[in-house]
């Protein structure tokens, strides 16, 4: 895969602690990407930009709280003063919180009287909200932010993180799933939107992959299947959790022009084929 064309770009990569977006991050840099490594966590993103410097590349670490406007803005001034121009945007932060998910699969009148249940008439609204908030607007607004400055620049992209959630709502996660599908909503539209300037707008669907966040829902103390993660696992072709290098040439791909420079308004799913399965 020729992908010099990278070389010299800035990357700015939100949720970049994390495991899959610092994954992202340390990849970029190999091809000589500057990286703005920005999270809520400031120890998590010194770390990863620890490493990449360690490593020979190029990265910085950045505080920002994705869901407040003024902290986007003072995060975008700072990454401007360090780096200068910034080429590509990768909305990465995310995640859920167990106040926006039901305890069960599907309704039982029972559950309503059980205090140790959440049903779905006992989901919080501030909890609901939340979720939404960060997997949505956690991307609009850093995309209102910094899509200012990647407007007629040679090779601009934004990448959001979309879901096998949004297409096919996974059960017990309406937040989460309803804020994915907007995330594939708000990429088509943005990329329209920007069409003309040159700007592309993408997203990436990734499968099943075992995080920090999902590790306690789909493996047991014990180390073997939840059942939930036995769903996943046969309803996935290929017939195992994705890992982060399944990844990272749908990544390299969409952030290069020289490559997918045609490519806009589309969502990649990286699943294992599990999309593409009718389960029987």
């Amino acid at each position: 895969m020729n992908i010099s064309n990278l070389k010299g770009k800035t990357a700015v990569i939100t949720g970049a602690g994390g495991v899959l977006c610092g994954a992202f991050a340390h990849e970029l840099a190999k091809y000589g990407v500057k990286i703005a490594v920005v999270d809520l966590n400031l120890e998590a993103a010194q770390k990863i930009a620890a490493q990449i410097n360690e490593a020979g590349g190029n990265a910085k670490e950045f505080s920002c709280n994705v869901l407040d406007k003024e902290s986007v803005i003072k995060c975008e001034q700072e990454i401007s003063t360090y780096f200068g121009t910034y080429h590509i945007l990768i909305n990465g932060a995310g995640g859920n919180n167990p106040k926006a998910n039901t305890t069960n699969e599907y309704y039982d009148e029972a559950d309503v009287e059980n205090p140790d249940i959440i049903s779905f008439f006992d989901l919080s609204i501030d909890g609901f909200s939340s979720v939404f908030s960060l997997n949505f607007m956690g991307s609009f607004i850093p995309t209102q932010v910094f899509a200012r400055k990647l407007i007629n620049v040679k090779g601009a992209s934004i990448i959001n993180m979309s879901s096998m959630s949004s297409p096919f709502p996974m059960t017990k996660v309406p937040a989460y799933s309803a804020a994915k599908a907007a995330i594939d909503n708000f990429t088509k539209w943005t990329a329209v939107h920007f069409a003309k300037t040159g700007l592309r707008v993408n997203a990436i669907a990734p499968g099943f992959f075992l995080t920090n966040q999902n590790h306690d829902l789909l493996i047991k103390p014990d180390g073997s299947l939840t059942a939930r993660s036995e769903k996943i696992i046969s309803h996935t072709p290929m017939g195992r959790f994705g890992e982060v290098e399944d990844l990272l040439g749908t990544l390299l791909w969409l952030c290069d022009d020289s490559m997918s420079g045609f490519i806009t308004g589309v969502t990649i799913p990286v699943d294992g084929g599990f999309l593409a399965y009718s389960g029987v």
